[in-house]
């Protein structure tokens, strides 16, 4: 199997499909299970002194990438006192890496409670959401559904749940990092000039020309066989439209994770996916252009378990081996719903084709009923709805079809992920 990112990005691009989906392509390492073929590992990129030197990564190991051998979290922790930019890569749905994340700000916060935390996962319109959440004011379902969490991101909060509750527990800032995303997107089919002034003020200016970050996008771009509709000047075409888009979101957040770092004088943790901090070319890179604010990465990166991986020592300051698992922590549901005029129920848009959804015998046309008992009017209803269950679990889904009641099982069963993979 080739490396997935590679294949997520061209069905991106073979699709058109809105630029939310692309926060898969940036988080780099989704699922793959021959991560030995995933030239973005080892390309000669980031510190010069780096560059051709390799770490043989096993999962459960924690590397320098200075040193050049593995290190305790301990030691690791003492090289961050000084940063005060620490950014902790993901993959947005392994929950190993989110657990790293959280230890590293526990960790942090005892050494020095001055913290605050950045996050791509919400867009900067929704900052007042976050504070009243610091602020003690939402229980987690009301904050849930203010901030359209399951429409906005997607991901199951359960991934985020720890981080979210330690900044609660001790009033610690967090920061609402990435741009909307019709601003991602008219950047992306327009240009940037196409941006009106007051969203140029939430988007800064672009730069487009640093051709070792290029190198590294295109090498993503790439790393699947190329389609030949897409093959000269629509693939040339194609990536740039792609690459306007991933420098869009990587000078918004570096520069919002500057700006809270200013502000506030506090060490800020900024998480987000791995593909935004490759090599220290990407939101960490635009960061450093706007400050000299010391700064230190961290990337996890899947290893299968019992053997290593070769990895480039320019990829991150800090590098640390994740036991790569068949499939993520929690279901992954995907069901493309839309609203009709005059009716209250949600409807389905398209017939699925994600393995799980595909199994219960949803149909383009069907309309929402129920789910698990519940109503669902909104995509966010019924997409938390969803993420309250579990592998294993079996979901009723109410539909009507054609005049029609049926009660369809919708069943969450990891072994129909087989084909997926396959």
């Amino acid at each position: 199997m080739k490396n997935s990112t590679g294949r997520l990005i061209l069905e991106i691009a073979l699709k058109g499909l809105s630029l939310f989906f692309l926060v898969g392509f940036l988080a780099t390492g989704l699922w793959s299970q021959n991560q030995a073929e995933d030239k973005t590992l080892t390309l000669p990129l980031g510190p010069k002194q780096l560059r051709g030197r390799f770490i043989r990564l096993e999962s459960g190991q924690l590397y320098s990438a200075r040193k050049g051998k593995p290190v305790s979290f301990e030691a690791m922790l003492k090289e961050m006192k000084k940063a005060r930019l620490i950014h902790v890569g993901e993959t947005h749905d392994d929950l190993e890496m989110h657990e790293m994340q959280f230890r590293i700000i526990e960790a942090l916060y005892r050494q020095d409670p001055n913290l605050a935390i950045g996050l791509e996962q919400v867009t900067v319109d929704l900052q007042p959401l976050l504070d009243r959440w610091v602020a003690g004011e939402l229980d987690e379902a009301s904050f849930l559904r203010e901030i359209s969490w399951y429409v906005t991101w997607n991901f199951n909060f359960k991934y985020y749940k720890k981080v979210f509750d330690f900044a609660r527990e001790h009033r610690l800032p967090i920061f609402a990092l990435n741009a909307p995303r019709n601003l991602i997107s008219k950047v992306r089919m327009q240009g940037y000039e196409a941006l009106s002034e007051e969203e140029k003020r939430v988007i800064p200016p672009l730069d487009l020309s640093h051709q070792e970050h290029r190198l590294l996008i295109r090498t993503i771009f790439e790393s699947e066989e190329i389609p030949p509709q897409m093959k000269g000047a629509n693939l040339d075409s194609m990536f740039e439209a792609l690459y306007r888009a991933q420098v869009a979101w990587d000078e918004t957040m570096g520069r919002n994770a500057v700006r809270a770092a200013e502000a506030t004088g506090r060490r800020v943790v900024v998480l987000a996916g791995s593909g935004h901090m490759l090599y220290g070319l990407g939101l960490n890179l635009r960061a450093g252009l706007m400050s000299r604010l010391p700064q230190v990465t961290v990337i996890g990166v899947q290893v299968t378990e019992g053997q290593n991986l070769k990895v480039s020592r320019g990829l991150a300051d800090f590098i640390y081996g994740v036991k790569s698992r068949d499939y993520p922590a929690y279901p992954a549901v995907s069901v493309n719903l839309k609203k009709v005029e005059g009716l209250n129920n949600l409807v389905v848009a398209s017939r699925p084709t994600e393995p799980l959804a595909r199994a219960s015998g949803l149909e383009k046309g069907d309309v929402i009923l129920s789910l698990a008992g519940k109503e669902a009017s909104e995509v966010n209803d019924f997409r938390m709805i969803l993420a309250g269950f579990n592998w294993g679990e079996e979901v009723k889904i109410k539909v009507l079809r054609n005049g029609e009641v049926l009660t369809l099982n919708l069943k969450l069963d990891p072994s129909l992920l087989k084909d997926k993979k396959d």
